[in-house]
């Protein structure tokens, strides 16, 4: 039988799955931001390589190595992206 202690005391315990703490994993906190940072530069510099490229500033060698590089970024962050979805997903067919 369920009181209001019991639930209260459930929710408590329950709370840091719920929430988790950011100082029990910052390594991982960290390396997800810099990885995120790490594409965003991926993707300015395809950027300026491109503008360069257009411009006749900049060598299309450079331009299509940069391309290659970003595509290959773009790969991962879908990949990765597709497995937490996956994940989150199947967190939400478990039986409650």
């Amino acid at each position: 039988m369920f009181t209001a202690l019991n639930a209260a005391n459930a929710y408590s315990n329950a709370r840091s799955a719920i929430a988790p703490d950011r100082d029990a994993a910052p390594g991982v906190v960290q390396k997800i931001g810099s990885a995120a940072e790490e594409f965003s530069r991926q993707m300015q510099q395809v950027d300026i390589s491109a503008t360069e490229a257009m411009t006749g500033t900049g060598d299309t060698h450079q331009l299509v190595q940069t391309i290659a590089e970003a595509q290959l970024a773009m790969e991962t962050v879908v990949a990765v992206r597709n497995k937490v979805v996956e994940a989150y997903q199947e967190i939400l067919r478990m039986p409650v």
